[in-house]
């Protein structure tokens, strides 16, 4: 699996979370994880979620540090298992880093004071399983009762934050398929 921190603002519009996004626009050929900070509007007409299409909700943020992840060999009851391992190591990190926060994970989303600090889908195109994991760095003009990476997080770094998070994931992935492939079969 490949990982890259992008270093330009891009807005995530739910246009980005298509098959070969990651490839068409930074060549990286096969599973990968990418992120990069930027305003996050989501409309209605480019929701994955159908449950937040017919409660009529789009998603805001004017600043937020998005993850997109492709991989062509899971099913996609196998991506939601990734994408709330991603959410469990974003929620150990920031505990990590600050041990005076307390973060509640409900599924895929995270808490922090009741406060919702993350958004995420993953979903299934032709190709690949597709994932987007959002973290608030402004919750300003959020359109729900939001939680920010600065100043609810305690994380000021937002990029070396992202890089620490993008080695953990890539890490554990590689220990699970070290983990699958060490064990012999039993009949």
């Amino acid at each position: 699996m490949e990982t890259l921190f992008i270093d330009k603002e891009i807005k995530y519009t739910g246009e980005q979370l298509s098959p070969h996004w990651i490839y068409k626009n930074f060549n990286i050929m096969g599973n990968a994880i990418v992120s990069f900070i930027g305003e996050c509007e989501v409309n209605l007409n480019h929701m994955v979620d159908i449950e937040d299409v017919i409660n009529n909700e789009p998603i805001y943020s004017s600043k937020m540090l998005s993850f997109i992840e492709e991989n062509f060999s899971s099913t996609l009851v196998e991506a939601v298992f990734r994408q709330r391992l991603l959410v469990t190591i974003t929620k150990e990190l920031i505990e990590k880093i600050n041990p005076d926060i307390k973060i509640i994970r409900n599924g895929d989303d995270l808490y922090i004071n009741d406060k919702k600090l993350s958004v995420s889908i993953a979903t299934k195109s032709i190709t690949s399983t597709l994932i987007h994991f959002g973290l608030n760095i402004n919750a300003e003009k959020a359109p729900v009762k939001a939680a920010d990476l600065i100043n609810d997080a305690g994380i000021n770094d937002i990029k070396k934050f992202s890089q620490e998070l993008l080695k953990l994931y890539k890490e554990e992935v590689i220990d699970i398929n070290k983990a699958a492939c060490k064990v012999r079969g039993v009949i």
